[in-house]
């Protein structure tokens, strides 16, 4: 093995075996473990919702009375929501799949584009906000490092991603129990202690808005409260990310989401609400460099009286060291359903191919790597500012949130004729439309001047890339089944012909075929007309990779078996039809090269007058696109055999 292989294996792990049975049981989750990884973005948006709700209330600091009420209900209804879309869809995809299967191809567009701008802005605004949280502690003069401290962040969160999602959240769930613990003692200590002001709270409350009504009017107090309420939209992110990444629970599926939904919502309603009372109870005000959170929490410590200053300083320490961990956790999220709406796409070829590909430890590598670049890139941008992070990340959300709830109103309208509780589920949608939709449009209008524009333009520019990426698939795919259909040949061998015999000494040609008949019948027409006479036998090669969707259900990997090795004997009948000795070796695995090149191997040491063919698309613009899109493999195969001083013939067919 290599020094470069070596250090690859120390960083991943090593390779896992995708057909073995055990594997999907190893690198599924349990509703805990799928609530520590992908809760934790959630939860870990009590440290900046609860605090940018409470700073948009301005002089009406009484009026978070009402938010922190308004949190938790929100959180649960969107949360009801959003089970219905894991019943739906117990493959996993979440609100990408909602919004295609339940509206349209191009609602899908806008809700994927929108989640793989959403997944990059958690990352990147969990990370600033952790280091927020980490810096409380420091001077005001090391606050200069941070946007380096945050990038080292992210480069070790990708690091983590690549050796698999089960193995990252291990490491991080002591982060995640600590935060819960710690927070919810310090939570229910601090309303406790000032349990005594809270009649007095409710009573300001209700003085001061019907006072501020009367001086202004009651639609001025309804927008004050609505744009605060939308301000803290951060809080109510990662309960889409279930729904959309069921494929990755344990069985059974429906039943683990709506546990781990179940979890993530009480956490973070418990949560956001009561850090929202804590801010009124113990009259939190901003400090120069200090999350509010960080100011109340020392509050409540002090009042504690562990003994000391050093133990109170200690303490605060750990609280805010916790907080800042979990967000780091929960930028996990975004490496776990950036890539799985990714997949989805690439499925129904809005982004390219490749983001369908796992690596040797069954990750979607080639995402990771995608989301951890973005999110760097943003990061340097806005350098780390959490106020502006949150305007764009909220957007994005309440956009895809809209999406889905409309869809989920549509299909329940659409099965009003039908039995069971359609009304009650289609109310349910409604309710959370609405409120989704009013957080969605006063972001967009309040804030679209102060930075709201930029997500705008951001998810547009990657709404028009997959549009152009979609069109050339579109385009190549009409080609290739024109072709499979001029190549199409009925087979002639009856039944009971036997078998012309395999000469081992004789000219063999090895043909590297794929699911397109009409490439493997190109090729094989071209050897015969090129060569005529000269190879005695005739091996088809094929492997079937195993990608992201290949765990989507327990006949997956069967279903992709029995088409490999159906295309293959197509193959050979044929040649047999046609007095052609030949003969079918398949493979499966996550890297197609390797395989190709184990069977070569096989083959070679059997038939060692051999010589490889395969078809190659020559598209008549060629470009950077067509280059990054398409399957390199024939290209590879034949660097990589001529290495090692086989040959390999590269056939090529022109696509228009």
């Amino acid at each position: 093995m290599s020094t470069l292989a070596t250090l690859r294996r120390l960083i991943t792990g090593a390779p896992l075996d995708p057909l073995d049975p055990s594997t999907r049981n190893n690198i599924a989750l349990i509703a805990f473990f799928a609530w520590v990884g992908l809760g934790a973005d959630g939860l870990s948006s009590s440290c900046y919702g609860p605090e940018e709700a409470y700073l948009a209330l301005g002089p009406h600091p009484h009026f978070g009375l009402y938010l922190a009420g308004a949190i938790a209900l929100t959180v649960f209804i969107i949360s009801l929501a959003y089970n219905q879309v894991i019943e739906l869809f117990p493959n996993g995809g979440g609100g990408y799949k909602v919004a295609t299967n339940l509206i349209g191809p191009y609602a899908g567009l806008v809700s994927g584009a929108a989640l793989i701008v959403d997944y990059v802005l958690t990352i990147t605004i969990s990370v600033a906000s952790g280091a927020d949280a980490m810096f409380s502690l420091l001077p005001l003069s090391a606050h200069g490092y941070k946007l380096a401290f945050e990038s080292v962040i992210m480069v070790l969160l990708v690091l983590l991603n690549l050796r698999g999602m089960k193995e990252a959240i291990k490491v991080l769930l002591p982060i995640f129990l600590g935060f819960v613990v710690v927070h919810v003692f310090l939570i229910s200590y601090g309303i406790y202690a000032h349990s005594d002001h809270l009649a007095a709270l409710v009573t300001e409350t209700a003085a001061e808005t019907t006072s501020l009504a009367h001086e202004t009017s009651w639609m001025f107090v309804a927008s004050v409260m609505l744009l605060a309420y939308s301000q803290g939209g951060g809080t109510y992110t990662g309960l889409e990310a279930v729904s959309n990444n069921v494929n990755t629970l344990i069985e059974p599926r429906v039943a683990t989401g709506k546990w781990t939904m179940f979890y993530m919502a009480n956490s973070l309603a418990f949560t956001a609400g009561g850090i929202m009372l804590l801010y009124l109870l113990w009259g939190a005000t901003q400090s120069p460099g200090q999350t509010l959170n960080a100011v109340v929490f020392k509050s409540i410590i002090e009042d504690l009286n562990l003994g000391s200053a050093w133990l109170n300083q200690g303490a605060l320490l750990v609280v805010l060291a916790l907080e800042s961990g979990l967000l780091f956790v929960a930028a996990n999220t975004g490496f776990l359903g950036g890539p799985a709406v990714l997949s989805n796409m690439a499925a129904d070829s809005w982004v390219p191919r490749q983001f369908r590909q796992l690596s040797s430890r069954l990750v979607t590598q080639n995402g990771i790597v995608l989301m951890g670049v973005s999110a760097l890139a943003v990061l340097v941008w806005s350098k780390g500012s959490v106020g502006l992070l949150v305007v764009l990340y909220s957007i994005n959300v309440f956009l895809t949130f809209s999406i889905s709830l409309f869809g989920l109103c549509i299909y329940w309208w659409s099965r009003r004729r039908d039995r069971g509780n359609w009304l009650g589920r289609l109310l349910l949608s409604l309710l959370g439309l609405s409120v989704t939709s009013s957080i969605l449009i006063v972001l967009v209008t309040e804030k679209f001047a102060t930075g709201g524009w930029v997500t705008v333009l951001i998810t547009g520019v990657v709404i028009a890339i997959c549009y152009s990426i979609r069109r050339h698939y579109e385009s190549t795919r009409l080609q290739l089944r024109k072709v499979d259909q001029l190549f199409e040949a009925r087979l002639s061998q009856d039944a009971n012909q036997p078998e012309p015999k395999l000469e081992p000494e004789a000219p063999t040609a090895i043909l590297f075929v794929g699911k397109h008949r009409g490439l493997g019948i190109h090729s094989l027409l071209w050897i015969l007309r090129l060569f005529s006479g000269h190879f005695k036998n005739f091996i088809f090669l094929s492997v079937g990779e195993i990608d992201a969707h290949s765990y989507d259900g327990r006949g997956a990997l069967r279903t992709l078996e029995y088409t490999i090795e159906n295309s293959l004997r197509y193959y050979v009948h044929y040649c047999w039809g046609h007095g052609v000795a030949a003969e079918y070796h398949m493979a499966f695995g996550t890297d197609p090269i390797q395989e190709f090149l184990k069977l070569t191997d096989t083959v070679y040491e059997k038939y060692p007058n051999s010589v490889c063919f395969s078809s190659q698309l020559i598209f008549e613009r060629a470009n950077f696109l067509t280059g990054w899109l398409h399957n390199q493999t024939p290209l590879e195969l034949q660097k990589r055999l001529h290495l090692q001083g086989r040959q390999m013939v590269l056939l090529p067919m022109k696509v228009g």
